[in-house]
């Protein structure tokens, strides 16, 4: 059974390695949203994989760290595209929850999943 939870951030970027002219050369935000999946068993007692609350509470500093910054002064975001963002994300989640998915939108439209 997979289960998820979904939280929001604001940042600044932009793409330093993309070709002269691109418009994600200039300094730019997004409202990014992310969409952690976890996995696992169902608890016979309790009827959950794990509680929501423990979910939020394990994404707590990795939204701090990405909220209202500037992602590409954040160590190992250098060049921060979706996907580059997405695994940070899932490399300081895994830790602590039985991940599946990381899904990371920086459009409503534009996004990336990364399944370790």
């Amino acid at each position: 059974m997979e289960i998820f939870k979904e939280f929001s951030f604001e940042a600044a970027h932009l793409l330093p390695n993309v070709p002269d002219g691109h418009k994600c050369a200039r300094l730019h935000g997004h409202s990014f949203q992310v969409r952690v999946t976890v996995a696992g068993d169902v608890d016979p007692v309790l009827g959950w994989v794990m509680d929501f609350a423990a979910v939020k509470a394990a994404c707590r500093d990795v939204h701090d760290a990405l909220d209202h910054r500037y992602l590409n002064e954040i160590p190992g975001l250098e060049n921060p595209t979706s996907e580059v963002v997405a695994t940070w994300i899932w490399h300081r989640l895994a830790p602590r929850l039985p991940l599946a998915a990381v899904e990371l939108r920086e459009t409503c439209t534009s996004g990336c999943v990364y399944r370790g």
